[in-house]
């Protein structure tokens, strides 16, 4: 019987890692496909991708019911513990992630109907590492590697400095040409939601690295962001 209780528990423990790998998978998808939409100009991809957030909520409520009836039925201890408690820190990290994806598909709405900008190229080079950043991290969940997850949590300010660069190009672009003003808004907005996204997956880095070795990191997280502090007079 104890036999059987350990194997259940097991079973039970894999099918949430599982759904929590589908939820990530998903994840990714939907930001791949936000990306496309804004560089390929591709509205009707982006109306799919805004519709597409509310498989991600749905899996993300299932992980949680799924975490506290093992947390409640099951009082898991040390590594499993971890592993599920793991399981609830990342399912928020994806979810918000889904939602700045479908925020950025908006924003495709929106910029697909106006003239294009060569500034579009240095976000879509932004997006393609925001997505990378979420693949390593999602490879590192499933493969239980720390060594990765770290790698991700390291490689944060390569996003952070994409970001401040295109800060400043858009803020030229405002200054120079007062008519730019809501297109590069809209591109703001863009470069901070790919700026979000890679700070969340840093979040999952971290989850994993406590799943891992049981303990929280407490060295200062690398950032690079200098917007706040930027001297924007002319």
């Amino acid at each position: 019987m104890s036999d059987h209780i350990v194997r259940a528990f097991d079973d039970k423990l894999e099918e949430l890692q599982n759904l929590t790998t589908r939820m990530g998978g998903l994840a990714e998808s939907q930001l791949t496909a936000a990306i496309d939409a804004i560089v390929k100009r591709d509205s009707s991809l982006a109306e799919k991708t805004i519709a597409g957030d509310a498989k991600i909520d749905d899996l993300g409520a299932e992980i949680e019911v799924r975490a506290v009836r093992l947390l409640a039925l099951r009082q898991p201890v040390a590594d499993d513990l971890r592993l599920v408690i793991a399981a609830i820190k990342i399912a928020p990290d994806l979810e918000r992630i889904g939602d700045l994806a479908k925020n950025l598909a908006k924003r495709a709405l929106v910029l697909n109907r106006a003239e294009p900008m060569r500034i579009t190229q240095g976000l879509a080079a932004m997006g393609r590492q925001a997505l990378s950043q979420l693949a390593s991290v999602l490879n590192a969940y499933s493969s239980r590697d720390g060594i990765a997850a770290r790698e991700v949590r390291a490689k944060d300010p390569a996003i952070d400095e994409m970001y401040n660069s295109l800060f400043r190009e858009l803020l030229t672009y405002m200054m120079e040409d007062p008519r730019t003003i809501g297109l590069c808004t809209h591109l703001l907005f863009v470069a901070k939601n790919l700026e979000r996204i890679g700070d969340h997956a840093t979040n999952i880095a971290e989850s994993i690295i406590f799943a891992i070795e049981g303990r929280y990191l407490t060295e200062e997280r690398p950032k690079s962001d200098m917007t706040s502090t930027l001297d924007i007079k002319g």
